[in-house]
């Protein structure tokens, strides 16, 4: 089923809907989920919250592609999972790296230092645009999608140590990126 046709069926409010967003999109988001909680029954919990919130929201604001839609969702609701489970012990796994190595560059360490997200956000947004198609599909996957570097490094076909590396500088880009647009970091 084509996404527009599963759209119209939100805004037809039949509960279709959700059983078409789970067959088309069922499996890529228990990924990103499965990136970010690593944990089945959070990852579940996720998936089950992501379609309540495309079921409430589809109503305001009509994407024309579902996918990306629905990765802001379950990445947002992943997150939210993941910081409850881990609020007061740092994890050793993928996300608390991913959070950190991006921690450093975009952290204020006071309340008035702390900068509007959405502003935030059309900055990267711009510094992606600048970016090889390798090197944005480097950092979205990684800063996005919480992939491991193996994964990474397979979909580059390059190692991993190459991708630890991309990963560096372009973090090393951004962050210079950040302070030409007037952050301070």
């Amino acid at each position: 089923m084509l996404d527009q046709e599963i759209v119209d069926l939100y805004w037809a409010r039949s509960e279709n809907a959700i059983t078409q967003t789970n067959l088309k999109y069922g499996g890529y988001c228990r990924k990103i989920a499965m990136n970010i909680v690593a944990d089945i029954e959070d990852t579940e919990e996720c998936i089950n919250d992501t379609y309540l919130s495309a079921w409430n929201t589809m109503p305001t604001e009509r994407p024309d592609l579902l996918a990306p839609y629905l990765a802001a969702i379950i990445r947002n609701h992943a997150i939210t999972v993941y910081r409850k489970k881990h609020s007061q012990k740092r994890g050793a796994g993928q996300t608390a790296l991913v959070l950190d190595e991006l921690f450093e560059i975009a952290a204020s360490s006071t309340t008035e230092d702390m900068v509007d997200m959405s502003l935030l956000s059309d900055h990267i947004n711009g510094f992606l645009a600048d970016l090889s198609a390798n090197d944005r599909i480097a950092f979205v996957r990684r800063y996005f999608y919480v992939d491991s570097l193996t994964d990474i490094a397979k979909r580059l076909s390059v190692s991993e140590s190459a991708v630890k590396s991309l990963l560096f500088r372009l973090r090393q880009k951004l962050k210079k990126h950040l302070i030409q647009e007037g952050y301070e970091l």
